[in-house]
Parts: structure tokens; sequence; C-alpha cells
């Protein structure tokens, strides 16, 4: 990986020797990740101005203003995750280099023309998938398999949705149908996915591909009334342990657990998460926001990070931008470095029966039982679904802070 990195930087940045810095010039931009099978995925970005970018998904803008140069080449840092575009700026404002995660050793090439088509079109839509889809992912793997629900609107030839599974959603996708090919992509900094399939009467055949990394097939066939199990029934305490417990350490080596004195008496919402996790971010700001709306002395919230960093301190370096980007003010725990294997994270927490999403959160009372898990976090994206997580989220809360 290291090779690998050294020639990145030596095609973007020292192949420039000693010519004037060039910079971002303003506009809209149709970015390009080189995928498996030499696919496209696309995204759109607009330059503000050197300093700043605006990613743009469907209804999601993600600001990014971390940007520097040298020489002729840009290096632009997502927001909160370690993923970072390093390119070299050509003589017609365009860009060319690499889409760059360093603690998973991932590299995927890069380039951008100015257009603010994200597909292009050539036929028009001879379906509407407006509605939602009982969908299958890698249905013929005994080990892969999951499923998932389609929520799609179309209007004309473009589509906007998402996928929600039981452990989250895939983010604000959006594309075009042209003909009877679908075609979906989201990037957000974390995750950049494309979704192909084809499109006939009431079903959907295709392939979902992250990064340069993975690629899968699923299914989906149009039901509206489809719903996915209850996220509160998948995660739960083993027979035979007594209540949840934990100690971790905090950015200060101080070592923090159930049973300090801030939680005693107090509902406590422990957050298993990471900050390379997208629907963490979401669910993270979701609960920055309530705390700030309901400041309540009776409830703490405290998370704890599985991070895949390779070292300890690159882990809490990730820790600590998250909750200063966000404005996050309660424990965020470093659980666990180097990897982010469910199975291995499940080790650290031997009395739940599995992890089976980042995020997961355990309600505890003020008598320190557990009274539900929540698996996965329905994001912005989710429309309706969000919506109701947030009204059973304060009912819920406020009945554990009303108890005795």
């Amino acid at each position: 990986m290291n090779k690998i990195l050294i020639a990145v930087l030596i095609t973007v940045c020292f192949s420039c020797n000693n010519k004037s810095i060039k910079a971002l010039q303003k506009g809209t931009y149709r970015a390009v990740l080189e995928v498996k099978d030499h696919k496209e995925l696309p995204f759109i970005f607009d330059v503000i101005n050197k300093s700043k970018i605006n990613i743009l998904n469907a209804d999601e803008t993600i600001l990014v203003d971390e940007i520097t140069y040298k020489n002729d080449s840009v290096f632009i840092q997502t927001p909160v995750y370690e993923g970072y575009i390093a390119a070299k700026i050509k003589d017609d404002g365009n860009l060319e280099g690499f889409f760059i995660k360093p603690s998973l050793d991932r590299i995927v090439p890069f380039s951008t023309t100015k257009s603010t088509e994200r597909f292009t079109v050539i036929s028009k839509s001879k379906e509407n998938i407006t509605g939602k889809w009982e969908t299958v992912f890698s249905a013929n793997s005994k080990n892969d398999r999951y499923i998932a629900k389609g929520i799609f609107n179309q209007q004309g030839n473009k589509v906007t949705g998402t996928f929600r599974t039981t452990t989250g959603d895939y983010r604000y996708l959006e594309g075009v149908i042209d003909g009877n090919q679908l075609k979906l992509s989201t990037f957000d900094g974390a995750h950049a996915f494309l979704f192909t399939a084809k499109v006939t009467d009431s079903t959907m055949n295709g392939f979902f591909y992250s990064g340069n990394h993975w690629k899968e097939p699923f299914t989906a066939k149009l039901n509206n009334s489809y719903e996915l199990p209850s996220e509160s029934e998948l995660t739960y305490i083993k027979e035979g342990y007594g209540k949840f417990n934990f100690s971790y350490p905090d950015e200060t080596g101080k070592l923090i657990s159930l049973d300090d004195n801030r939680f005693k008496n107090k509902v406590v919402l422990v957050q298993i998460m990471g900050t390379w996790c997208p629907n963490c971010l979401d669910e993270s700001k979701y609960y920055v926001n309530y705390l700030k709306e309901n400041p309540n002395k009776e409830i703490e919230i405290v998370a704890l990070s599985f991070e895949y960093a390779k070292t300890q301190e690159k882990a809490f370096k990730s820790i600590q931008r998250l909750k200063k980007r966000i404005g996050i003010n309660y424990p965020v725990l470093l659980a666990q470095f180097g990897s982010v294997d469910k199975k291995v994270a499940q080790e650290k927490l031997p009395m739940l029966n599995h992890i089976l999403s980042y995020p997961t959160t355990i309600y505890i009372d003020k008598k320190g039982e557990v009274r539900k898990i929540h698996t996965g976090f329905n994001g912005p994206a989710t429309g309706k679904k969000h919506l109701e997580f947030k009204e059973e989220f304060e009912i819920f809360t406020n009945q554990l802070i009303k108890e005795n």
C-alpha cells in the first residue's frame, strides 16, 4: 500500500515541479469514480470558491471546506470521514486523480468534466418505479444474503430514493431510468454507491457496486405493502447475562463505564458507532440536536466507537474530528481500533446476541435495566420512516425519563 500511495503522490502532486499554484474554478462538475467492471460511478458537485465545494445527492448537500493545494494539485478532505480526493488541476479546470481511504488501503481513480448531468439519458423512460420495492441482495449466497426495502419517486426519467435495510439506509440515491435501465448513485465521502438494474413490468434485476472493491446482485419486486422486520427485535441481551456494562477510554485516556456516578439514576443511551459510518453520522447529528432542544439532567448519551484506523492515535484523531465538526458533547469512547468486523466487535460486548449494525443504540432505564435495543438508523433519506423514528424516540425517552 505504501508503494501505491507513493505512486499516487508522484502522479498527482510531485510531477508538477515549480509550476504556479492552481485553484478550483467555480462551476458545476460531474465527477466520476471508476468502479468494478469499468463502470462509472458519477456524482455532482458545485465549486463555490477555491476553499469550498458542495457535493449534491438528491435533496442532500454536503459542504466540504477542508481543501488544500500544492502547486497544480488539490487535496479535498471530505467532512468527518478520513477519505479524501487527491487530484491534479488540468489547464481546462477539470480534475484527474484518486479518491483515497488510507486505513482501508483503497484507491479509486477519479476525474471530472464540467456538467450538471449525473447520468446521460438517451431514451424516454419505459417504466415508472415510484413506490416500495421488496428487495433481496446476494440472494444465492448463504453468508451475504440480506433483505431491503426500496423507496423511490420518479418524475420523467429522473429517480430519487433509497434502499432501507435492517441495519440502515443507502443514503440519498439519485439517478435515471434510461429506457428500461435504472442507474442510481451517491457519494458522501465515506461511501460511493452505484446501482444498475433492468426494470421490466414490476421487477428489477441488477447489481450494487460499492467503490471498486464490492459488487453484488440484487432483485426486487414492486410491493407497496412490504415492511422490514422491527428494528427493536433484532438485537437483544443474551439469557444468563445481568446488566449491560462496558469500560473503555475517552480521548484523555480516562476509563469510563456505566458504573460511574454520572450515569447513576439516569436514563442512558449507549450508541455503538464509528466515525467512518454515514448512518452513525446521521444518528449522532440527531442526538446532538435532541440534547440541545431537550436539556435534561436525567438523560445521558455515551458512544462506543469501533474504528478501522490502524492505530489508537489515528482512531482518537477521527473521534475528536467528529466531535468538533458536529458539536458532540457526550463521551465518545474508543472500544476498538484496527477493525470494524462485527463478529470481533461482538466479542467486546458478549452480553449481546450479535452486533448486526453500526449504529445500534441500547436504551437503559434509571434502574440500569435494558429496555430496548434499536438496530440501525433510518436517516433523512428514508423520508417518512425517519419522521416516524423521531416521534417514537421522543415518546419512549420521555417515558423513561418520567419513571422513578
